[in-house]
């Protein structure tokens, strides 16, 4: 009789475990439904390059040119002097922002060793909110307080000193457009470290403790080592999306003033397809940026898996 039961009970336990494998697969079909939707169905939009499109026409209504678009790139004087600028200034931006990717890791490391956990998660929250807030609430904040009217101004004029004006200036626009993206950012950016901090063995720490090791060299020979391969994992991601600066925070704090520093890759192409009317165009730059974030995201990743032995894949 026994020997009868067993592959019966056999059977039903494998079944049981691949239905709960299956299970576990359903969880993420939302996610994979929506990255189909908005990252590869979208991706049809690249034929409008090979087009020269015209609003209220059929896509193949509208004249063929080929690669047409992509020559005028490079092959006019003026395209060409654009597009150097706002790479330029992609380039400055984004560069001054991988500067400042450490901020977020040492922001999590220092406030990990406050004792007090009711502080601990007020500041965590009073950075991690501004995450959540639009460009253009950010951008009254700022006004509000960095304005020409705004608290910093007030001060300084009541005591004398001259005003500083720094959104409406042409000087020093990378420094402070990456600065405004660090105020927005870095609390929501250091969450990943508070998990990786809550997750490391804390016997080391302990062992370091027994050995004399003070709170400084704590953090300096095991908390910043171990640290280390998630800000580069963070990092690789990083590189793959240089050029998408996106255009909201360029859109909000541009002006006559700093348009011409201010102007980034995404934001360009935005006015040349919703401004200018150069849909076709505005297209094939953006082919163009994808191609590049691509080549850059798997050099820097095949890279660092030489390097370092750390890659996303």
């Amino acid at each position: 009789m026994t020997k009868n039961k067993s592959p019966v009970v056999k059977k039903g336990f494998l079944h049981s475990k691949k239905w709960e494998s299956y299970k576990l697969f359903l969880y993420i079909v939302p996610c994979l439904v929506f990255i189909f939707v908005f990252h590869y169905l979208p991706l049809w939009g690249w034929a409008y390059a090979f087009f020269q499109y015209k609003p209220g026409l059929s896509l193949f209504d509208c004249e063929f040119v080929g690669l047409r678009n992509f020559s005028a790139l490079f092959g006019n004087a003026v395209m060409r002097q654009n597009l150097f600028r706002v790479l330029r200034n992609t380039f400055g931006i984004q560069l001054l922002n991988y500067v400042l990717m450490p901020v977020p890791m040492l922001f999590a490391i220092f406030l990990s060793e406050v004792a007090s956990t009711k502080f601990q998660k007020v500041v965590q929250t009073l950075t991690t909110l501004p995450h959540f807030i639009s460009w253009v609430i950010m951008f009254s904040l700022a006004s509000s307080l960095f304005g020409a009217n705004g608290i910093v101004n007030a001060a300084l004029n009541e005591a004398g000193l001259a005003s500083i004006n720094i959104l409406t200036t042409d000087d020093h626009v990378w420094i402070i457009q990456a600065l405004l993206g660090l105020w927005k950012s870095m609390g929501w950016s250091a969450i990943i470290y508070f998990a990786a901090i809550a997750g490391l063995d804390q016997e080391v720490y302990e062992a370091a403790m027994v050995d004399g090791a003070s709170r400084w060299q704590k953090i300096r020979y095991i908390t910043v080592p171990l640290l280390i391969p998630t800000f580069f994992v963070l990092l690789i991601m990083g590189i793959g999306n240089f050029l998408n600066s996106g255009i909201d925070q360029f859109l909000t704090f541009g002006n006559a003033m700093n348009k011409e520093y201010i102007e980034v890759l995404d934001l360009y192409v935005y006015n040349l397809g919703i401004g200018s009317g150069q849909i076709s165009f505005s297209v094939a730059v953006g082919v163009m940026k994808s191609l590049v974030a691509l080549v850059l995201f798997a050099g820097a990743n095949f890279a660092s898996k030489k390097i370092r032995g750390t890659s996303v894949f």
